[in-house]
């Protein structure tokens, strides 16, 4: 057994882990779910596994703790069949399997929820659960959907879950969808489940009801593999944490017997500062403001409404709330992707309203968007060719109405090297890249405009932590030179950290505008969830209470 926070340090193999679990090296077959052993897999440039072995014990939740590029999803996609490793093993219930495809894994037991649902919004949940494995009736001329309902009903049962199987899906919380895609897998036999980023779009409420889930699924004999960038969320769910480092492992240790601090340096390899150091600093003028702003989407529903705001000079003004509270389409009407329907937006005085989005990033206003596939890139671009997005008109990169490829291209260079993009190459397309290193690019470029304002929309999702401190250093440093930053994150603990004031968006308004010193997670999570104030309880305002 290690000591506590024992273990190799160089990365040259696994360590022992401490408590329920065993010694990596002492593993049986006989216990192990799952084992990886010495997979390689490559890409041209890029060795993304280099021999990692991984030793997942039945009935525990093993955590996969790395940065961006470090291998984790891509050790994962080997397991589920997507990938075919150059070298090594792939051993379930200790029989060595070979899959060719993700159907091949799931007959084989194992089941992959993924961090972007795949779920059809009109369907009911039964018919998402049960999709492309319908049970048929009469001699296959009939799906059998008493059936469907009653196997569904039973698992609910079993582990737990509170789901209705005739809702649709859009009308139900994403902490419910997430129940529906472990239902899917189960459904289908899964004994081993694989989760990407599970927390990601969860509120704190959802988070924990989450790791109930996991302690009743395991406690049935399940087996649960998370990937994860998020301390916290490791130390606290997993039985063991295996990190990698550049592909490679970097140890398995027990949770119990490490820090946080101590998993930051294995994941980075240097020592990671954990805390945003945001020290108070005098704000100027008002740089954004928004005047009972209101958005309707495409089915005439009001989606923000009326809402208020500004941001000063030197002021960050977050924003909190689960994804889809109209918070994206608040955001794409103060940078120029949409019209509002009702309302004003001022920048530096000036009414913007019906400006375009290339004349809003040519006064200053950098931004930073949620979908970075949608609106941050053009995939099939080199990276070059991306880095000069929103500036080709720039004097600084046009000349007589000409692109100056070669200042481009060492602008881009400067991104590459200041923001760790991985791997160097500008030719690359952005296609090639990893999320979290897509991401690291539009942020540079977006940081680098010499803006006044920025909206940064999820700065970090998917980044590793060593780049999380990077960017929230770099907007306290924006900060401190006068910038305006309005941040819009569904991660409590980076609204919290880096805002001056924050405000909570639910159904499109602002339910509270606070000092995210003067309220805790919980109490944010409450509000998240639409309990206002002095509600007792948690559920939408009524329409009295509407602004």
């Amino acid at each position: 057994m290690s000591e506590p926070g024992a273990g190799t340090t160089d990365g040259t193999g696994p360590t022992a882990t401490a408590g329920s679990t065993a010694a990596a090296g002492e593993s049986t077959g006989s216990d192990l779910a799952v084992h990886l052993d010495g997979i390689t897999k490559r890409f041209p440039g890029v060795v993304a596994n280099d021999g990692v072995d991984l030793r997942v014990e039945r009935g525990t939740v093993h955590a996969l703790l790395g940065e961006n590029g470090a291998g984790k999803t891509t050790l994962m996609n080997v397991l589920y069949g997507l990938y075919e490793p150059e070298e090594g093993r792939v051993v379930v219930d200790g029989e060595e399997r070979a899959f060719d495809s993700p159907q091949d894994a799931i007959d084989a037991g194992i089941g992959m929820i993924h961090q972007h649902f795949m779920l059809v919004d009109p369907m009911t949940v039964a018919e998402n659960i049960a999709l492309g494995n319908e049970p048929t009736k009469w001699f296959g001329m009939a799906v059998d959907r008493e059936r469907i309902d009653r196997e569904i009903r039973d698992l609910c049962d079993r582990y737990g879950f509170e789901v209705d199987p005739g809702a649709t899906v859009e009308d139900v919380s994403v902490g419910v969808q997430q129940r529906v895609e472990i239902l899917k897998a189960l459904f289908r036999g899964a004994d081993v489940l694989i989760l990407d980023e599970p927390t990601a779009v969860l509120t704190p409420q959802e988070v924990e009801g989450l790791y109930d889930v996991l302690e009743e699924l395991t406690a049935q004999g399940k087996t649960i593999i998370f990937i994860t960038h998020k301390l916290e969320e490791a130390t606290h769910a997993a039985d063991a944490i295996t990190v990698l480092r550049d592909g490679e492992s970097v140890g398995t240790v027990d949770p119990n017997r490490t820090t946080r601090e101590e998993l930051a340096e294995r994941m980075v390899g240097r020592e990671v500062l954990l805390e945003a150091d945001s020290e108070p600093v005098e704000t100027g003028e008002v740089v954004l403001s928004a005047d009972g702003v209101t958005v309707e989407d495409a089915r005439g529903v009001e989606v923000v409404s009326g809402i208020d705001l500004d941001v000063r000079a030197g002021e960050i003004l977050g924003i909190a709330g689960v994804d889809g509270n109209g918070q994206a389409e608040l955001v794409e009407a103060i940078t120029g992707l949409e019209t509002p329907d009702e309302g004003t937006i001022a920048y530096e005085g000036t009414d913007i309203t019906e400006w375009s989005r290339r004349r809003r990033i040519e006064n200053g206003m950098a931004y930073i968007p949620e979908d970075r596939h949608e609106r941050g890139l053009v995939m099939p671009f080199d990276l070059v060719e991306n880095g000069v997005l929103g500036s080709q008109r720039s004097p600084r990169f046009a000349n007589g109405g000409r692109i100056d490829w070669t200042g481009v291209r060492s602008h881009t260079e400067e991104i590459i090297n200041t923001y760790d993009v991985r791997p160097p190459d500008a030719d690359a397309d952005a296609s090639s890249f990893s999320g979290g290193n897509q991401q690291k690019f539009i942020v540079g470029r977006e940081f680098e405009r010499d803006p006044s304002l920025v909206v940064a929309t999820h700065p970090t999702r998917g980044v590793d932590i060593g780049s999380t401190e990077f960017i929230h250093d770099r907007l306290l440093e924006l900060r401190r030179e006068g910038v305006a930053i309005l941040l819009v994150s569904s991660n409590l603990d980076e609204v919290q950290a880096l805002s001056d004031r924050l405000a909570v968006i639910y159904e499109g308004e602002f339910i509270d505008v606070t000092d995210p010193a003067d309220v805790t997670e919980e109490e944010i999570g409450l509000l998240m969830a639409g309990q206002r104030p002095g509600q007792e309880a948690a559920g939408s305002p009524n329409a009295g209470d509407r602004r």
